[in-house]
């Protein structure tokens, strides 16, 4: 007499059982949801609804502007126009790279009760930033007359995976003020760099300028937005901060130590009109074949110059440019 296959298989007589078992478990379930079906979507609403995690972005861009209206007087529409495409510009930019833009006011604030402090706000308004996104590590302020032509590339493929060799960290390379360029005690070596700056014909230029959150950042900060500073010298200093800024350079030490230089058409290129006394100075103005990072139309305002008239130009020449999708590097970089 044979033995049933199954007889060798005694393992097959305990799992059916046990499945039994679990699905009768499960019954209750399957009716409680059999009459209440809304609840199967449940797990739908919590995926839309429920914020996602997304790493912190690494760079906010600061764009100083003023969205409400003329301080002084009314904005013309040329002005108005200037200002939607200056953000757009740098929207978009953000948007791309998975950057934060953070648009600051920058119309006139009566800070102290005796006088107006406007020019010094650049510091204050990093400060405030800073706090405002505690896990940002830069920190790039834009005038409002720049215009980024370049927006397919970003700041770590442009300048942050490569800090060191992108800047120079001393004034051997150009130095339009001719500040003493060797100073004790200074040990660039071993010491990060935090502000990334360019120089223009007049020295230090803060129309387009990174710096990198840090403890000597703070300091900077702090230091640089002291009162004692502005009640001295606002009455000599004719650019303000970026006067007090060379001079904390000039005369500090530990300040040099984390400044990087970059050429300026880097992050500032100039279009003409700027630096008309070093008009036929190739290394200050835009250059459309070397397909220039940024242009900065500073003093667009003053004289015969219109910025509505060169944001415009550059704007179109940015839609052309985009179209032939080649880039080279800058000379120097």
């Amino acid at each position: 007499m044979s033995i049933p296959y199954a007889a060798h298989q005694p393992y097959l007589k305990t799992l059916k059982p046990a499945a039994q078992s679990r699905l009768a478990r499960l019954e209750p379930a399957a009716r409680y949801l059999r009459h209440r079906p809304y609840l199967l979507l449940l797990p739908l609403l919590l995926f839309f609804l429920v914020p996602h995690y997304h790493k912190s972005p690494r760079v906010v861009i600061i764009l100083a502007a003023n969205e409400g209206g003329g301080v002084q007087r009314w904005k013309t529409p040329q002005e108005w126009s200037v200002e939607r495409s200056s953000i757009a510009n740098k929207r978009e930019y953000a948007e791309q790279h998975g950057y934060i833009l953070s648009i600051k006011d920058t119309a006139l604030k009566r800070r102290y009760s005796h006088e107006w402090r406007e020019g010094w706000e650049k510091a204050d308004i990093l400060k405030q930033t800073m706090r405002q996104y505690p896990d940002a590590e830069w920190f790039w302020w834009l005038d409002l007359h720049t215009f980024i032509m370049e927006p397919q590339i970003s700041l770590e493929e442009y300048l942050f995976n490569n800090l060191e060799k992108r800047t120079y960290r001393d004034l051997s390379y150009h130095n339009p003020l001719h500040i003493p360029v060797d100073s004790p005690y200074v040990d660039v070596e071993h010491s990060p760099v935090d502000l990334v700056l360019a120089q223009d014909c007049g020295g230090f230029n803060l129309g387009s300028f990174l710096v990198r959150r840090s403890e000597w950042t703070e300091l900077l900060l702090d230091v640089w937005w002291d009162p004692v500073f502005y009640e001295q010298m606002h009455m000599t200093w004719e650019h303000k901060e970026q006067d007090c800024l060379e001079t904390l350079y000039r005369t500090q030490p530990w300040i040099r130590e984390r400044v990087g230089f970059v050429p300026l058409r880097a992050i500032n290129s100039f279009p003409p009109g700027a630096c008309a006394e070093q008009k036929d100075d190739p290394q200050y103005f835009y250059n459309e074949k070397d397909r220039d990072f940024l242009v900065n139309m500073a003093g667009c305002n003053f004289g015969d110059r219109s910025c509505w008239n060169e944001y415009e130009h550059y704007r179109n020449l940015q839609k052309q440019l985009r179209k032939s999708r080649r880039w080279s590097w800058l000379p120097g970089f």
